[in-house]
Formats: structure tokens, C-alpha cells, sequence
């Protein structure tokens, strides 16, 4: 995965701020983790990183768009994606490991951020689970195939199992 190391070293108390427009910053995972999604509007973000007594403030926000397809109707459309952040990261204490999780490293003796993988995972919680194109799409004909925002298709819709169609007008109060 891609990484960008930021040493933390320098900032100054009031925090510094950083401007990303790199793409590769969220394609090179795209690719490597086959997200099946292409870069629409291209990315941008911006970060603050604000040292504190025991670690440093991130906050910032990013915005672009990817052409992902549609979780009903599988057609491909622009997705905006864009999200906010505040994030406190600590450094590990000496003696003690970082965790996994842990974006913020010790390089010789000295913090180091790493910025790429922080978006990239900021660019996956905004996503949604199961993008739409819209809320009204109607989606693909379970029996046909064909694309029901497109045009209607002569299929019969399932009525069910016979033997249950006694508790169709069951009304429970």
C-alpha cells in the first residue's frame, strides 16, 4: 500500500497544514485491493496536524468522486465521496509497541505520520456499503435481467408459495 511518512518533528504549536492532490494516493490502493471503482473528480485533501502534550490533533477533510456501479441496477455512475476528520493520535510509550492500527510511528527517536494510509482509511468509512445511482432505482428483473429504470419487462411477479397464501391478509394489531 501506498505510504507517506510525515515527520511530526517540526510543527510548530499552532500545527501545520497539509494539502494533498496526489492520486496515487487512493488509486495505488484502489488497484492493489481491486476496489472496483475508478477516480471521477479527482481527489483532494487537506490535513491540520496539531501537536499536543501527549500526541497530535488530525483533523482536516477530503473530497472527490469515484464511478463505482450501482448496487441495484449495476450500471456505472459518479459517486461523490468526501468526508471530515478529528483524530487524536499518541505516540507509544517507551518500552511499549505501536499497535497495528497505530498511523503514527517512532523513526529514529523521532514521530512520524503516515498520511496516505490515514485517507485512504478515512476513504473507506465514507463510503457506503452498497452504493445507489439513486433511491428510486428500481434495479435488474430477478428473472430477466433487464434494467427496470430502463423499461418493464413481461415477467410475472412470484406470488409466493401456495401453501402460505392463507397468511397474505393476516392483519396482527
Amino acid at each position: 500500500m501506498t505510504e507517506l511518512w510525515i515527520s511530526l518533528q517540526d510543527i510548530p504549536a499552532e500545527g501545520r497544514e497539509f494539502h494533498f492532490t496526489d492520486q496515487s494516493l487512493w488509486t495505488g490502493p484502489m488497484d492493489e485491493f481491486r476496489v472496483p471503482a475508478k477516480v471521477g473528480r479527482e481527489f483532494e485533501a487537506r490535513m491540520l496536524i496539531v501537536p499536543q502534550d501527549d500526541g497530535f490533533l488530525i483533523s482536516g477533510e477530503f473530497s472527490g468522486s469515484v464511478r463505482v456501479p450501482c448496487g441495484r441496477c449495476i450500471e456505472d455512475f459518479e459517486l461523490p465521496v468526501e468526508g471530515d476528520f478529528d483524530n487524536f493520535e499518541e505516540p507509544a510509550r517507551e518500552g511499549e509497541e505501536l499497535e497495528d492500527e497505530s498511523r503514527l510511528r517512532m523513526n529514529a527517536g523521532q514521530p512520524e505520520f503516515d498520511a496516505a494510509g490515514f485517507l485512504w482509511e478515512q476513504f473507506l468509512l465514507a463510503l457506503p456499503e452498497a452504493p445507489l445511482c439513486s433511491e428510486d432505482c428500481k434495479g435488474l428483473c430477478p428473472k430477466c435481467g433487464i434494467n427496470r429504470n430502463q423499461g418493464s419487462c413481461a415477467c410475472v411477479p412470484d406470488e409466493g408459495d401456495p401453501r402460505l397464501a392463507v397468511l397474505r391478509n393476516l392483519k396482527l394489531s
